[in-house]
This record gives structure tokens, sequence and C-alpha cells, in this order.
């Protein structure tokens, strides 16, 4: 490179260049991002981001050495940038001075289009040219129902529509979503669609979009579901609070939101409950209970948690690395992975926080995150925390997710993890493993297995779904919580040894957070214990689950395809799932009323949770409920 001040990069382009990083790295949008603009007090980026933004734009400058750390505005990190390109002593152009990516013709000069993409740039992490109108929005963009209800929501404030917002269940792309906006902006001529407001922020709160009234039917029934209440937008951040509170104090009133009760004895095939609707304890029979082998009321695991409890004392009060490991922990840690038959384990606080910490600890923004679309709520959570490309395939689809997994490996050269649950805990099925390992082969993809609801279920020795499949080893890291047939607290990863090292040191859900106690430690050894001396608990799970099915399916209900202890009752209307919820407790069983958000609308269901402790007299007692609940609610057709 010459020393003529002409030769050097021309400051202006290198400012748009590292503006376009920044941009696709946050969710502003590029008008937002000024030079003088601070990373900390004014974007709220921290050191994880602003780490990712260097690395970032030193690949995009195609810069040899590290940029420094020290830069704390947008204005100087462009100057260190001019500075490093100043500094090669390279005569090749600087990419800076390349065109920028063009945005679609077709997202142009159309303002309901343009909202659209606004807001889907606003709650993604996409560049705007990456954001095209026919890619499908969950396996192509990894935009699931949830995010899905944030656009539309901004989308309508942007276009400035009032009323509630229009269903997008069924929209697959972005144009879909456009289309089903345009139609609503037709429907409201005297409404002017104002042009789409800049990316920058949320818009102002439109008219009438508050939710605060209720939402009656003709029969007078309030058709709102939680769903209403997740967008609304005030100036008054507890707005939304109180919205709710109506809506739940309602629903509450009419017996159909029974969530919460607390109990007032050990949770076993019966439970005494406590309603706090009728003021009195009631004893229910429990079909609502993970302890799916009993061993939360197993003489030998509460006698381990007392003792170790008066030992170790009632919690160690620090994190892992500070003062917060003891033997029990070091134990438990060789047990489960000798009980997984992998070489190595971490135990995380909780299962959630397991998710959250391997996800996000492995993962990047420069790689790809695959997924099954009915994944656990912490499996979807860990994704956004990573700041990875999420794609999602579609329910146990193989033949989609081989189609993601070679478009992916086409486009990109990061790294790819598929992610799946072992049962999925709302429906009840299982993975298609065998296959999911082919294909992550095929495509240089690792697997990640999530066995909350498998550990102590499948598998002969119940290890769960790699043993199930006889694919012991095959899959990269097994994961589990110990908060259901474990019978104690917190969540672990079983893997290769450097994996699971690397996990310790760089999962954050780990390292600043304190872990379980000793006597919850000593609880779990001793479950395990018992998982290995008394298979007898696992045979009769087993068969109590397929007495259950057997009825259940012979009364005519739908149980999807379940094939673990979860028994899903699907009913599909959210109305008719509390309405047989509520029939069902009042003649003395207790199971899960799932709606929105557990599932998606128009999926709601019951789910039924069969333990070893179920008597046969409990399983026929439960199967005639069912069915007497059923048919005064109209969910089954009545006594002929």
């Amino acid at each position: 490179m010459t020393d003529s001040v002409d030769a050097l990069p021309d400051t202006a382009r290198i400012r748009e260049r590292v503006v376009h990083v920044i941009a696709a790295r946050t969710l502003y949008d590029e008008s937002h991002l000024r030079p003088e603009s601070h990373f900390e007090a004014d974007l709220g980026i921290d050191s994880v981001i602003m780490e990712s933004v260097l690395v970032s734009v030193r690949e995009h400058f195609g810069l040899s050495a590290a940029l420094p750390a020290g830069p704390t505005t947008i204005g100087e990190l462009v100057d260190a940038v001019g500075a490093a390109l100043a500094g090669t002593g390279d005569d090749r152009p600087a990419p800076a001075a390349g065109p920028l990516p063009a945005v679609p013709a077709e997202g142009t000069g159309d303002p309901v289009t343009e909202a659209v993409v606004a807001a889907a740039m606003r709650q993604t992490q996409y560049q705007r040219h990456q954001l095209g109108l026919d890619a499908d929005l969950e396996g192509e963009l990894g935009v699931d129902s949830v995010v899905l209800t944030s656009v539309v929501a901004e989308a309508t404030e942007r276009l400035g529509l009032t009323g509630a917002a229009p269903d997008a269940a069924g929209a697959t792309t972005l144009r879909a979503l456009a289309d089903a906006l345009r139609g609503l902006v037709a429907a409201v001529p005297e409404a002017a669609v104002p042009e789409a407001a800049p990316a920058t922020g949320a818009a102002a709160p439109a008219p009438g979009r508050s939710g605060n009234a209720p939402a009656p039917g003709a029969d007078g029934w309030d058709h709102r579901s939680m769903k209403d209440f997740t967008e609304q937008r005030d100036p008054d951040l507890f707005a939304k609070t109180r919205s709710f509170a109506g809506y739940l104090r309602s629903r509450e009133k009419d017996r159909l939101y029974w969530y919460g009760m607390p109990l007032h004895s050990r949770c076993g095939s019966r439970a005494v409950i406590f309603d706090e609707l009728e003021g009195r304890k009631r004893e229910f029979l429990m079909f609502a209970s993970n302890n799916y082998l009993g061993l939360a009321n197993h003489p030998s695991v509460i006698e381990a948690v007392v003792d170790a409890t008066r030992t170790y004392g009632a919690t160690h009060t620090g994190s892992r690395f500070i003062g917060g490991t003891n033997m029990l922990h070091k134990e438990l840690e060789r047990r489960l992975a000798a009980f997984k038959q992998r070489p190595a384990c971490i135990v995380y606080p909780g299962g959630y926080s397991a998710n959250l910490g391997a996800i996000s600890a492995l993962v990047k923004s420069y790689d790809t995150l695959v997924v099954d679309r009915l994944n656990h709520m912490s499996i979807v959570d860990g994704a956004r925390l990573s700041g990875a490309v999420r794609k999602i395939y579609r329910h146990n689809d193989m033949a989609d997710l081989e189609r993601i997994l070679s478009r992916s490996a086409a486009e990109g050269t990061g790294g790819r993890l598929i992610v799946a649950d072992g049962v999925f805990s709302m429906h009840g099925d299982v993975c298609d493993l065998p296959e999911i390992v082919r294909l992550a082969k095929e495509y240089d993809a690792r697997v990640m297995i999530d066995d909350a609801h498998a550990t102590g279920v499948l598998g002969v020795r119940g290890s769960g779904t790699a043993e199930h499949f006889g694919l012991k080893g095959e899959v990269d890291l097994e994961l589990g919580t110990m908060s259901k047939t474990l019978a104690g607290m917190g969540g672990f990863v079983v893997g290769e040894e450097e994996v699971v090292e690397y996990l310790r040191y760089y999962s954050n859900s780990y390292v600043f957070a304190a872990n379980i106690p000793a006597g919850v430690a000593a609880g779990l050894i001793a479950s395990i214990d018992v998982i290995e001396s008394e298979p007898e608990r696992l045979k009769r799970l087993w068969t109590n689950i397929g007495t259950l099915r057997d009825r259940l399916l012979d009364a005519g209900f739908d149980l999807e395809h379940s094939e673990s202890a979860i028994l899903p009752i699907v009913i599909g209307d959210e109305r008719r799932a509390m309405e047989l919820g509520r029939a069902v407790r009042a003649r003395g069983l207790f199971c899960q009323t799932v709606v929105y958000p557990g599932v998606p609308l128009g999926d709601a269901r019951l789910r039924v949770s069969v333990t070893c402790e179920h008597t046969p007299q409990d399983l026929e007692l439960a199967a005639d409920i069912f069915v007497d609940a059923a048919r005064e609610t109209g969910v089954l057709p009545g006594t002929p």
C-alpha cells in the first residue's frame, strides 16, 4: 500500500460496513447506529456481544490481526478498522469498496410489506437482505410461533391498525403474513396506512390495543388466550399485567385455570391438594406427577437427603468454582456418567439452566442450531441466548431435517448442532434418534438429546433414548433433568471429557450460579442406587402405561403417537379442554390441562402422567373418570 492519502481506505465506506456488521449482531436498525453511539451506555452492547462484533468486523474486512478491545463508540471502532487497514502494507482493495447487499426490490414501495420486513428485522437478528419474502418462516428463518406473534404485533402497530392482531398461525412466509395484514388494511378503509416506521424501536401504541376490554363471543365466552397478553404495548410497562390479571381472575372464577394449587401431602398415586378457589383440602387421584418410578417417596432416598443435610448443612452458599463443590457433587457426576454409560458429566442447578448453559456455550452467532418444532422451551431459550442461526424442522419429519441440514451445509462455514427432546413433554412421543444420528454423520453435525422425560423411562435399564434405540455412544451429548424420575433438583449433561470440561468453564448458568445442596445430591445418588437395584419398578411402570393407554384408546380418545409415560388426551379447542379438565377434577382426579403457551393455539389437551405407584384399581378408576367427564363435556359421544 502506498503512502498516498488517496490510497487510504475511505472512512465513510468503512463506517457503512462497520454499521452493517453491528446491525447484524444486534436488533438495531442501521439508522440508529451513529458514530457517537456509545456501545454500552447508548446501545446496551456488553463485553460478550462486543467480542462477537469485533470478531465479525475483523472477518468482514479480512484483517490478520485482532482489533483492539478499547473502542467505546462506533466512531472509535471505525477509526481502529481504518488504522488496521492502513497498516496492512497490502495493495489489495479494502473489502469496504464492495457494494452493500441489495434490498430485495419486491420489498420496496409497499408499506405493508415494508412494515412486515422491518418488524421481522427487529424481532430476529437477520439483516434485511437475508429476509426472503418466500423463505419458510420455521425451516429457513427459524421463526417460531412465539417470535411470529411478536412480528405480527409490531407490524400491526407500524401500520396503525386497531383492534386485535390477526391470527398468523397459517402464515408460513413473510409474503403470506403481509397478504394477511393487507386484507386487514383493506377491511378498514378509513384508517390511512402510514409509511412504515423505521426499525429503531417500538412504534407508538395504537389505540384499541390495550387488551383491557373483554372479548366475549355471541355465547358470552371470552375467546382470548394467554397469547393476547404477550405483546400488549403501553408506556406503562405493567399495563399488560393488569390486563392479564382480569383475564386470569375470570378463568379462575369459572374453575378453568387451576394452576399452582399447593400440596399438603407427599405426591404419590394420591395426593392432598389445597383448593384455593374453594378454600379447602381435597384428596385427588394423582396423574400430574413426573415421579415416574416413585423415587420421591422411597425411604432410602429420603433418608439420604436427611443424613447429608445434617452432615453438610442446608446448602453451600457458593458456585461450583467458589466454595460450592463437595465430594457428593463429584460422586453424583461420576454416578450419572456411569448410569448413562458416558465418560463424563456436568451437573447444573436445573434442567432449564442445563439447556441454556450447554447451548449458549457451544453454539455461537456464526453457527447453526437445528431444532425440532416441538422442543421444550428451555431449548428455545438456549437458542435465543446463543445468538445462533436457528432452523426449525417439522416435528419428527426426517425429510425436512435433511433438507435443512443440506441447505445449511451449503450456506455456512460454522458448526451445526441438532437438538431434540428424547420424549416430547406435551406429546409423549419419542424422537427418531436413529435417523437423526445418521443424518448428523452425513452432514457433519453434532447431536444433543434432552432426556428429561426419557431418563428412568426408556431403555432396558432406564438410561434414556440412546439406550432405547441401541445407540449408546452415538449421541454426542445427552442432557437430563433430575426433578422428574430421579426425584431431586438439578440438570446434567454427559458426553466426552473435553466437551464437558469446556462446558464447565464456559456455561454461564454453571459458572455464575450456586449448585444443588449436598442433601439433594445425596438423594439423587440414592435414586440411582434404587433404579439399578429395583428394576421391577421400570417393568411395573410400563405395565401401567399399557393398561391405561389401552383403556383410553378403546374409549375413543386421541393419544397422538405416545410411546412413553406421558399420555396426551388431545382436544384441540382450548375452551373444551379447560372444561374437560374442570370436569375431571370435580370427579377427584388431577392431571394437567395444557393450553397456550404450553402448546400452540388449537392444540389444547390434557396431559396424563403414569407412574409405577398407580395400582390396577387406580388405573381403572382413572379411565372411568376420563370417559364420564368427556361424555359430560361433549368430548366423547354420550351413552347410547
